[in-house]
Protein backbone atom coordinates (compact mmCIF):
# COMPACT_ATOMS: atom_id res chain seq x y z
CA UNK A 1 0.00 0.00 0.00
CA UNK A 2 1.14 2.82 -1.47
CA UNK A 3 0.45 6.62 -1.79
CA UNK A 4 0.39 7.25 -5.47
CA UNK A 5 0.86 10.68 -6.34
CA UNK A 6 1.64 14.48 -4.35
CA UNK A 7 3.86 15.42 -1.69
CA UNK A 8 3.72 11.70 -0.19
CA UNK A 9 4.21 10.11 -3.37
CA UNK A 10 5.71 6.61 -2.98
CA UNK A 11 5.70 6.18 1.24
CA UNK A 12 4.58 2.74 1.96
CA UNK A 13 1.42 2.48 4.11
CA UNK A 14 1.66 0.43 7.58
CA UNK A 15 -1.63 -1.55 7.69
CA UNK A 16 -2.93 -4.04 10.39
CA UNK A 17 -2.09 -7.63 10.64
CA UNK A 18 -5.26 -10.30 10.57
CA UNK A 19 -8.86 -9.07 9.16
CA UNK A 20 -9.99 -6.48 11.65
CA UNK A 21 -9.27 -3.70 8.57
CA UNK A 22 -9.55 -4.69 4.64
CA UNK A 23 -7.92 -1.98 2.77
CA UNK A 24 -8.69 -0.58 0.11
CA UNK A 25 -7.76 -2.00 -3.28
CA UNK A 26 -5.46 -0.10 -5.04
CA UNK A 27 -7.17 -0.13 -8.70
CA UNK A 28 -10.52 1.06 -6.49
CA UNK A 29 -8.01 4.11 -4.55
CA UNK A 30 -6.86 5.28 -8.30
CA UNK A 31 -10.38 5.43 -9.28
CA UNK A 32 -11.75 7.23 -6.66
CA UNK A 33 -9.14 9.60 -6.99
CA UNK A 34 -9.09 10.03 -10.58
CA UNK A 35 -13.04 10.64 -9.88
CA UNK A 36 -12.13 13.47 -7.69
CA UNK A 37 -8.83 14.83 -8.59
CA UNK A 38 -9.86 18.69 -8.98
CA UNK A 39 -11.76 18.63 -5.82
CA UNK A 40 -9.35 18.02 -3.55
CA UNK A 41 -7.03 21.25 -2.75
CA UNK A 42 -7.58 22.85 0.17
CA UNK A 43 -10.36 20.72 1.34
CA UNK A 44 -12.05 19.04 4.79
CA UNK A 45 -11.94 15.49 5.01
CA UNK A 46 -13.49 13.25 6.86
CA UNK A 47 -12.59 9.34 7.16
CA UNK A 48 -15.10 7.68 9.64
CA UNK A 49 -13.98 3.94 9.17
CA UNK A 50 -10.26 5.24 8.55
CA UNK A 51 -8.45 1.45 9.13
CA UNK A 52 -4.72 2.72 7.58
CA UNK A 53 -5.48 6.44 6.84
CA UNK A 54 -4.62 5.81 2.78
CA UNK A 55 -7.76 7.49 1.91
CA UNK A 56 -6.95 10.40 4.22
CA UNK A 57 -3.61 10.61 3.36
CA UNK A 58 -3.81 10.08 -0.69
CA UNK A 59 -6.20 12.78 -0.33
CA UNK A 60 -3.51 14.67 2.01
CA UNK A 61 -0.91 14.19 -0.40
CA UNK A 62 -2.73 15.85 -3.31
CA UNK A 63 -3.66 18.74 -0.99
CA UNK A 64 -6.35 18.57 0.91
CA UNK A 65 -6.35 21.21 3.83
CA UNK A 66 -7.02 19.06 6.72
CA UNK A 67 -8.38 15.06 7.50
CA UNK A 68 -10.23 13.87 10.37
CA UNK A 69 -9.76 9.99 10.76
CA UNK A 70 -11.36 7.86 13.11
CA UNK A 71 -11.35 4.09 13.94
CA UNK A 72 -12.77 2.34 17.11
CA UNK A 73 -9.32 -0.29 16.72
CA UNK A 74 -7.03 0.98 18.95
CA UNK A 75 -4.04 -0.92 16.63
CA UNK A 76 -6.07 0.60 13.92
CA UNK A 77 -5.16 4.39 15.41
CA UNK A 78 -1.84 3.23 16.19
CA UNK A 79 -1.15 2.55 12.81
CA UNK A 80 -2.85 5.88 11.30
CA UNK A 81 -0.61 7.73 13.99
CA UNK A 82 2.36 6.02 12.59
CA UNK A 83 1.50 6.36 8.83
CA UNK A 84 1.03 10.36 9.17
CA UNK A 85 4.72 10.32 10.91
CA UNK A 86 5.77 8.74 7.64
CA UNK A 87 4.27 10.89 5.44
CA UNK A 88 4.96 13.96 7.27
CA UNK A 89 1.79 14.80 6.99
CA UNK A 90 0.59 14.70 11.26
CA UNK A 91 -0.14 18.50 11.34
CA UNK A 92 -3.13 17.96 8.85
CA UNK A 93 -4.61 15.25 11.06
CA UNK A 94 -7.11 14.90 13.45
CA UNK A 95 -6.81 10.94 14.63
CA UNK A 96 -9.57 9.86 16.84
CA UNK A 97 -9.96 6.51 18.12
CA UNK A 98 -13.93 7.02 18.38
CA UNK A 99 -17.22 5.21 16.74
CA UNK A 100 -18.72 7.25 14.17
CA UNK A 101 -22.11 7.42 16.09
CA UNK A 102 -20.60 9.12 18.89
CA UNK A 103 -18.03 11.52 16.32
CA UNK A 104 -21.47 12.42 14.42
CA UNK A 105 -23.54 13.32 17.35
CA UNK A 106 -21.08 14.94 18.81
CA UNK A 107 -20.11 17.25 15.70
CA UNK A 108 -23.09 17.92 14.49
CA UNK A 109 -24.06 21.46 13.25
CA UNK A 110 -20.38 22.40 14.41
CA UNK A 111 -18.15 20.64 11.28
CA UNK A 112 -18.43 20.89 7.80
CA UNK A 113 -16.47 18.08 5.56
CA UNK A 114 -16.10 18.59 1.75
CA UNK A 115 -14.44 15.10 1.47
CA UNK A 116 -16.34 12.07 3.19
CA UNK A 117 -14.82 8.69 3.14
CA UNK A 118 -17.77 5.86 4.53
CA UNK A 119 -15.82 2.62 3.73
CA UNK A 120 -16.80 0.23 7.24
CA UNK A 121 -16.77 -3.11 7.25
CA UNK A 122 -18.97 -4.86 4.59
CA UNK A 123 -20.54 -6.82 6.81
CA UNK A 124 -22.17 -3.87 8.71
CA UNK A 125 -24.76 -3.08 6.12
CA UNK A 126 -24.63 0.61 7.77
CA UNK A 127 -23.56 2.45 4.52
CA UNK A 128 -27.06 3.90 4.11
CA UNK A 129 -27.70 4.90 8.05
CA UNK A 130 -24.22 7.03 8.15
CA UNK A 131 -25.27 8.77 4.81
CA UNK A 132 -28.63 9.52 6.88
CA UNK A 133 -26.81 10.71 9.98
CA UNK A 134 -24.61 12.75 8.05
CA UNK A 135 -27.52 14.75 6.50
CA UNK A 136 -29.11 15.00 9.68
CA UNK A 137 -26.39 16.27 11.45
CA UNK A 138 -25.48 18.56 8.44
CA UNK A 139 -21.75 17.95 8.31
CA UNK A 140 -21.68 17.74 4.27
CA UNK A 141 -20.19 20.63 3.27
CA UNK A 142 -22.53 22.72 -0.01
CA UNK A 143 -20.73 21.15 -2.89
CA UNK A 144 -19.10 18.36 -0.98
CA UNK A 145 -19.08 14.74 -1.84
CA UNK A 146 -19.24 11.61 -0.33
CA UNK A 147 -17.81 8.38 -1.16
CA UNK A 148 -18.56 4.86 -0.22
CA UNK A 149 -17.10 1.63 -0.44
CA UNK A 150 -19.00 -1.36 -0.62
CA UNK A 151 -19.93 -4.97 -1.92
CA UNK A 152 -23.70 -4.25 -1.98
CA UNK A 153 -25.04 -3.27 -5.47
CA UNK A 154 -27.34 -0.73 -3.51
CA UNK A 155 -27.52 2.94 -4.76
CA UNK A 156 -26.97 5.09 -1.90
CA UNK A 157 -28.11 8.61 -1.83
CA UNK A 158 -30.78 10.60 0.65
CA UNK A 159 -32.74 13.77 0.20
CA UNK A 160 -30.58 16.74 -0.91
CA UNK A 161 -27.58 14.58 -2.57
CA UNK A 162 -27.34 13.89 -6.34
CA UNK A 163 -25.42 10.69 -7.29
CA UNK A 164 -22.63 11.33 -9.62
CA UNK A 165 -21.39 7.54 -9.96
CA UNK A 166 -22.45 4.43 -9.39
CA UNK A 167 -19.39 1.86 -10.41
CA UNK A 168 -18.21 -1.62 -9.74
CA UNK A 169 -14.61 -2.47 -9.21
CA UNK A 170 -14.20 -6.93 -9.28
CA UNK A 171 -16.73 -7.18 -6.08
CA UNK A 172 -16.21 -3.58 -4.75
CA UNK A 173 -18.50 -0.69 -5.78
CA UNK A 174 -18.29 2.67 -5.08
CA UNK A 175 -20.32 5.53 -4.97
CA UNK A 176 -20.21 9.28 -5.22
CA UNK A 177 -22.60 11.32 -4.11
CA UNK A 178 -22.69 15.45 -4.45
CA UNK A 179 -24.36 18.09 -2.22
CA UNK A 180 -24.76 21.05 -4.29
CA UNK A 181 -24.82 24.49 -2.66
CA UNK A 182 -28.83 25.22 -1.75
CA UNK A 183 -30.64 28.15 -3.76
CA UNK A 184 -30.70 30.32 -0.85
CA UNK A 185 -26.78 30.02 -0.71
CA UNK A 186 -26.15 30.73 -4.01
CA UNK A 187 -28.02 34.00 -3.95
Amino acid sequence: MRIITGSARGTRLESMDGIVTRPTAGVVKEAVFSMIQFEIEGRQVLDLFAGSGQLSFEALSRGAAKATMLDTEPEAVKVIKSNAQKTKLFEKCVILGTDWKAFVRGAAGKNKYDIIFIDPPYASGIVGDVIERLCKADMIADNGVIICESDSPEEYGYEGLIMRRHSKYGRVYITLLDKKASESDEE
